[in-house]
């Protein structure tokens, strides 16, 4: 079993996945709950946070009938930073006559490519390889068993705060949960809803979240850059409030129902009926009122992202376009302006179908939950095939298959 669970600003998903007789994940259940402990991704407040991670991890439990322990668990907000890296090493290899690269020439690598400040207040959280250079060969995936003299990496270092990071795992504990890791929560998305081409191609994906949306842009296929907009859904809700004169809910309430951001799709500029506060009588607006108030937020939030994507400096132009994925994407419209503004080809994230419960779990709001799960299950494989012992049952395809090829491959 593996769990994901996915602590926003407004809401709390845990996505639950078992693996089938293939070998392969399936969603088996899923629950969400309201969180009303988080600001802009970080934790204010550690009951209100805890309360609401026991509710989705027991909706979800509810659903799959397993009983969860512990979860890979999402992690984001304005205090996530990422930076690019070098690291160049000279090649030792098994046989020092050839110069093969081995393993260990590889961890030395990546060593040295992560050995940058960090200030005290900042922890390690990811280290993700971007490309390889083999003496003067660049562009390679993956240089193991290659020969050559000088081996360089090219890395994506993410970066969060310490403080920021013990508190969410405080509130995952207390909540009876244990954490098996912390994992970028765009990173996850990005696993759930990118194809591979687009990743090579060059994609930017834009996780619009409740209180930040968050960039995640690939270049050549690796993480190329990330960052953080303070701005997201709750900024939405909150201007309909203000102009309304409404509460936070019903404003809420209004922009999922009829809430739009793209002119074309208002053929009929229906009524909407707002309810009145403190004993008025309620209200009929039109629709394009709506949109009216809608609209800008939303082009601010697209300008911000666009300002960001224009200072990257890419070799080529980003030929996947942008995705569009997190709860805020579902707006009707949303992708629609985008295009507009980015000029470039948009489309809104779905999780893509890894079996199970398709249905519950195909929508943008759940991105973040599934990837979790999926980039989970990939490490669970990963650490089973370095270190061997517990496959049988971890589940990994043909493990032992592996294992014992390496072995002949190594020492006959």
């Amino acid at each position: 079993m593996v769990v994901g669970l996915d602590i926003g600003t407004t809401k709390v998903c845990a996505v639950i996945g078992e693996i089938g007789g293939n070998g392969l994940l399936e969603i088996t259940g899923v629950g969400t709950s309201p969180s009303t402990g988080l600001r802009k991704g970080v934790v204010v407040n550690i009951e209100a946070t805890l309360r609401s991670v026991s509710q989705a991890i027991e909706a979800a439990e509810m659903m799959s009938g397993r009983e969860v322990h512990e979860a890979w668990t999402g992690i984001g907000g304005n205090h996530i930073e990422g930076i690019n890296s070098r690291g160049v090493v000279a090649v030792t290899g098994r046989n020092r006559e050839t110069r093969e690269i081995a393993s260990d020439d590889i961890k030395r690598v990546l060593e040295q490519a992560q050995a940058v400040l960090i200030p005290m207040d900042k922890k390690l959280l990811e280290v993700i390889p971007q490309s390889y250079t083999v003496d003067d060969q660049k562009g390679i995936q993956d240089p193991l068993n290659m020969i050559g003299v000088r081996l360089e990496a090219e890395v994506h270092i993410i970066t969060c705060s310490t403080t920021g990071a013990q508190n969410l795992i405080k509130c995952v504990n207390r909540a009876g949960f244990r954490v098996k890791d912390l994992i970028l929560q765009t990173l996850a998305a990005g696993r759930a809803v990118l194809t591979r081409e687009e990743k090579d191609l060059g994609v930017a994906l834009v996780d619009l979240g409740g209180g930040t949306t968050n960039v995640l842009v690939y270049s050549g296929g690796a993480p190329y850059s990330i960052s953080t907009i303070p701005a997201g859904g709750t900024q939405v809700t909150g201007d309909i409030a203000i102009m309304k004169n409404i509460s936070q809910e019903t404003a809420e309430k209004i922009k999922l129902e009829a809430g739009c951001c793209w002119e074309p799709f208002l053929e009929d500029d229906d009524e909407i009926i707002v309810p009145g506060v403190g004993g008025r009588a309620p209200q009929s607006i039109p629709r394009s009122q709506i949109l009216a108030i809608i609209r800008p937020r939303m082009e601010e939030t697209f300008k911000l992202v666009r300002e960001k994507i224009d200072k990257l400096s890419f070799t080529r132009p980003l030929g996947g376009g942008v995705v569009l994925t997190g709860g805020g994407s579902e707006l009707l419209g949303a992708a629609d302006l985008a295009a507009q503004i980015f000029n470039l080809p948009v489309r809104v994230g779905i999780p893509l179908p890894v079996g199970g419960l398709v249905e519950d779990y195909r929508k943008a709001a759940f991105s973040t939950a599934v990837g979790l799960a999926l980039e989970g299950y990939d490490r669970m494989q990963k650490d089973v095939f370095v270190h061997g012992g517990e496959s049988r049952d971890k589940g990994g395809p043909k493990v032992w298959e592996k294992l014992k090829d390496w072995f002949e491959k190594e020492f006959f």
